[in-house]
């Protein structure tokens, strides 16, 4: 007998699964805080490798123990021969996601503490993780762009070291700095998707290899890791700032998604495109033409939507909208920008997958079953 249907909570919205002191994302008004720093405290006075260790440790750090950090990540940022070579051999051919959730995979075997799950073996593979992925996603591009592979230095800052990596020169302060804003900003955002799907595999005690894995499968989805990527194909298919509001009211007339705007949480302005928004405006002056006509489609996009749809229906401007054209002023290729906020992210699923085994339950939810039952089996001649 069929009991009562339940409600269903479809895609899980609205359900609480654990308490957690990492996160707090206040979607009415605006707002994001890790560890009770706001976003824009951390966005202004800290960088990535601090938010790091913030994130995994739960406080911030005094001088000894952030340097102790730094060199912790430092020693982690070169990758494993056969690694690299899974990566020299598929980054030309594969997807970049496809490339770095494979040598993700991959660099479980390499990891000395592979067999310890515990606490202080994970704080350690959580370490080598956020430091191995982002040489990882510059491996990518280096190869992609039928480039050799660069080795880390060891007297620069992660994200300084990562453009390094990426391009084979160090980067101007004013890109290191644009890029750490944006390490940042994607570091954690309490339990979206991949984070979710992080914690789904780590709770079965697997190990935190597997996890991190999952949220990058998770991750390239167009509806959670790629929107950045998709606003800036749209920008580009306006073509000019006196294209944007034909453009715009043509794919509203035709019930068409506008990528980087709306979110599942914040019914009003994001706090993180706010920021990207005004380090938009300040590089302006120096911007090259084809970001100066990019940022220009951007705020126009923005000025419109926010007329037409803002108020009236809570969808604003979220962090992938502005992203795009940041990324173009640093020189990061769109086939990257989606490993990139992966890279971004480590900190928040590692930090996460430890926060829940302290106390680990298996993710089991239900579902109502509507289909039929007792129906008699029929031999394949009678069919």
């Amino acid at each position: 007998m069929r009991t009562k249907k339940p409600e269903i909570h479809l895609g899980l919205e609205g359900i609480y699964m654990a308490e957690t002191s990492i996160c707090s994302v206040n979607g009415i008004e605006g707002k994001l805080y890790y560890r009770g720093y706001s976003i824009e405290e951390l966005a202004k006075h800290s960088d990535f490798e601090e938010v790091c260790f913030l994130l995994l440790n739960g406080y911030l750090p005094k001088e000894k123990e952030f340097l102790s950090f730094k060199d912790a990540l430092v020693k982690e940022r070169d990758l494993d021969p056969e690694v690299l070579q899974v990566i020299t051999d598929t980054a030309g051919k594969g997807l970049p996601m496809d490339v770095l959730r494979t040598a993700v995979s991959l660099s479980a075997i390499y990891d000395p503490d592979v067999k310890d799950n515990s606490k202080e073996a994970n704080m350690r593979k959580s370490i080598r993780l956020i430091s191995k992925i982002s040489s990882i996603v510059a491996a990518i591009g280096r190869v992609r762009d039928g480039e050799e592979y660069v080795r880390p230095e060891k007297k620069l800052g992660h994200v300084e070291n990562f453009l390094y990596m990426l391009n084979g020169e160090k980067p101007s302060e004013s890109e290191r700095r644009m890029l750490d804003i944006m390490f940042v900003l994607h570091a954690e955002h309490s339990s979206n998707a991949s984070t979710f799907s992080t914690i789904v595999t780590g709770a079965t005690l697997s190990d935190i290899y597997s996890a991190i894995t999952s949220g990058i499968g998770t991750l390239k989805g167009p509806l959670h890791g790629g929107a950045d990527e998709a606003a800036l194909r749209m920008m580009r298919a306006i073509g000019k700032p006196e294209n944007t509001v034909k453009y715009i009211n043509d794919a509203l007339a035709g019930k068409q998604r506008i990528m980087g705007f709306g979110h599942r949480v914040y019914k009003a302005y994001d706090p993180r495109a706010r920021i990207i928004r005004g380090y938009l405006e300040e590089l302006r002056e120096h911007a090259s033409p084809e970001v100066e006509n990019l940022t220009a489609i951007a705020l126009e996009a923005e000025k419109l939507m926010i007329k037409k749809l803002g108020k009236a229906k809570g969808i604003w401007p979220n962090v992938d909208f502005f992203s795009g054209p940041v990324y173009t002023h640093i020189g990061i290729p769109s086939s990257l920008f989606t490993p990139l906020f992966a890279a971004s992210r480590v900190p928040g699923w590692c930090a996460h997958m430890l926060e829940y085994w302290e106390n680990n339950r298996l993710i089991r939810p239900l579902e109502y079953y509507t289909g039929k039952t007792n129906v008699k089996y029929i031999s394949m001649t009678k069919r």
